[in-house]
């Protein structure tokens, strides 16, 4: 089976190291996926707007791409598809939707993996929305590379990124824009704990943090959080902080 990866970034090479596969890339980005196919033996797709400049098909197609492309890229991606698509773009609403629409006779399905690909393997959540021969073994496949696949649906997902991406994110990179330098010493393990945290998500992309924020809104919900922390005194924070700790405990959150 061919499996052609369309987006030769972090997420696709993840998938291409974690199967066994006939694999081909496809990317915007020629030398992108030239390097990728170099990476792993595959064919390189080449591509005129952004599609296959010949006319063939691929038993599987991964979109590998941004969350405000998946869509679209559902669409341009469908004439090529003979048996299974999925996508790795972190948003699962519209990226099923459309392949619900564009592929109502094949095998379909949206997976996220919930680390970055360096920090893999780990938890991958996955709507199987049609699993057949074809996907089935791929997705044995990242269960093998010592993931743990769990399934959702599309508004779980969207609605749980919306809370442990959106809103964690804009609370670290909050921190970190308001902490002042301080000597080592100094540091609490909240403080220290929070550093790393803000260490490990400003050594990401940039684009895709802002993605993430545009799809999900979570940074307006935590500067109205913010503003009731600030504003509150007394009993009022005392309320607070009890409203705290009980989503805490709901989060399963630990103490200290």
């Amino acid at each position: 089976m061919t499996l052609c990866i369309v987006g030769a970034g972090e997420m696709g090479r993840w998938l291409a190291g974690a199967v066994d596969t006939e694999l081909a890339f496809a990317d915007t980005d020629a030398d992108a996926a030239r390097a990728a196919a170099e990476t792993f033996d595959a064919e390189t797709v080449p591509l005129a707007n952004g599609t296959p400049e010949r006319d063939r098909r691929f038993e599987a197609v991964c979109l590998a791409v941004p969350m405000p492309t998946v869509a679209d890229a559902v669409a341009d991606w469908a004439p090529y598809t003979e048996r299974a698509m999925f996508d790795l773009s972190g948003v699962m609403t519209p990226a099923v939707e459309a392949m619900r629409e564009r592929l109502p006779n094949r095998e379909r399905a949206s997976i996220h993996p919930l680390f970055a690909p360096a920090r893999a393997p780990g938890n991958v959540a996955v709507v199987a929305d049609e699993v057949g021969e074809t996907l089935n073994p791929l997705l044995s496949a990242l269960r093998s590379a010592g993931n743990n696949l769990f399934e959702t649906t599309p508004d779980e997902h969207d609605e749980a990124m919306s809370t442990v991406q959106a809103k964690t994110h804009a609370a670290v990179l909050a921190w970190a824009l308001a902490a002042d330098d301080v000597r080592e010493e100094f540091h609490t393990p909240v403080s220290a704990g929070l550093a790393d945290l803000a260490t490990t998500v400003t050594e990401g992309d940039a684009h895709v943090y802002d993605d993430i924020q545009r799809q999900f809104d979570g940074a307006k919900a935590l500067a109205e959080a913010a503003e009731r922390v600030a504003a509150a005194g007394g009993e009022e924070f005392a309320a607070l902080y009890a409203e705290a700790g009980a989503a805490a405990e709901a989060l399963g959150g630990e103490s200290e």
